[in-house]
């Protein structure tokens, strides 16, 4: 994050119903060239070091807009954005999906960027034996605990949405079927890196990231070498075709839309038998995800939900 431009940031936040999240992030990534970021409703427990997610709490989208050297005419400039996304949300709020909240904004100072957003990420638990711990926070983990050590950054991938947790969550039955025992992982869209280093920590060999953000490759190498599996961790920009062997299992946290379109060339690259692990799709599109995944031979396995959420793990046939 080095190569960020210094100066201040206008945050936008908005608190969402699960349902309308998906919508309000592409509505304020429209804006923010310092990323987004999506914090659903969770109940701080253990002192603050732990979490615990309520379904019932509105989630909260944030998006940070460039608001140069942060004098009253550049945060002017950025609040010109914020109008628009406030318009657009107004026109969202027409098609009846369930509460979305005010706009919010504040000012951010560049010097108080790298702990302003810290608050918004506890340590938790994904399943029986995974733990996610922000690199700034303390855990004492237990012997049967697998911890991943993570600074997301502006990187995609806290642990803390629903679609990260399921795919989190389906790692450990295939851990525990022995599918991830010296397994070689495809993680596309890796985001921060963490579904990639949860599956090595859970035993694969080694793995290759892809994302279309320079930033989400940064922060996959450097999560990994925070979790020491640097050597065993490979990260580039691009998309698939990979142009690598077939792997045992492909990691996909995308949108629905994408792994329709992508669904075919995530099959090239598992080996046969091999499983895909998919998330990202909003209940009312799991019908398309099916049939994309289902018409290039991907058998669905295994279905999991968390709130309006939808995750697959589906073997190639």
């Amino acid at each position: 994050m080095s190569d960020r431009p210094t100066g201040a940031w206008l945050e936008l936040a908005v608190e969402v119903d699960l349902e309308a999240v998906e919508a309000v992030s592409e509505i304020l990534a429209r804006v923010a060239t310092g990323g987004t970021t999506v914090e659903p409703g969770f109940q701080l427990v253990e002192e603050g070091l732990g979490a615990r997610i309520d379904p019932s709490r509105p989630a909260v989208v944030r998006g940070y807009v460039a608001a140069g050297d942060g004098s009253a005419a550049a945060v002017d400039a950025a609040e010109a954005h914020a109008v628009a996304v406030g318009d657009a949300l107004g026109h969202l709020q027409a098609f009846g999906l369930r509460p979305i909240g005010e706009l919010r904004t504040r000012v951010v100072r560049e010097a108080d960027w790298a702990e302003a957003w810290k608050a918004y990420f506890p340590v938790q638990r994904v399943g029986r034996r995974l733990v996610i711990r922000p690199t700034w926070r303390r855990h004492r983990a237990s012997i049967d605990e697998v911890v991943v050590a993570l600074d997301p950054g502006m990187a995609f991938g806290t642990g803390l949405h629903p679609t990260t947790r399921l795919c989190l969550a389906a790692l450990e039955p295939l851990a525990d079927e022995g599918r991830l025992r010296d397994a070689r992982v495809l993680d596309v869209g890796c985001g921060s890196g963490i579904l990639a280093i949860a599956a090595l920590r859970l035993g694969a060999a080694t793995a290759v990231g892809l994302d279309t953000d320079p930033i989400a490759i940064d922060a996959t190498l450097a999560n990994a070498r925070r979790n020491r599996l640097g050597r065993r961790i490979r990260a580039r920009a691009g998309s698939l075709p990979s142009g690598e062997p077939p792997f045992d299992v492909v990691l996909a946290n995308l949108i629905a839309g994408v792994l329709v379109e992508l669904a075919p060339a995530m099959r090239d690259e598992l080996r046969a038998g091999g499983a895909l692990v998919a998330s990202g799709i909003f209940v009312d599109r799991e019908g398309d995800v099916r049939a994309a995944f289902e018409a290039c031979g991907l058998a669905i396995e295994q279905r999991t939900t968390e709130g309006d959420w939808v995750g697959l793990v589906a073997r190639r046939t």
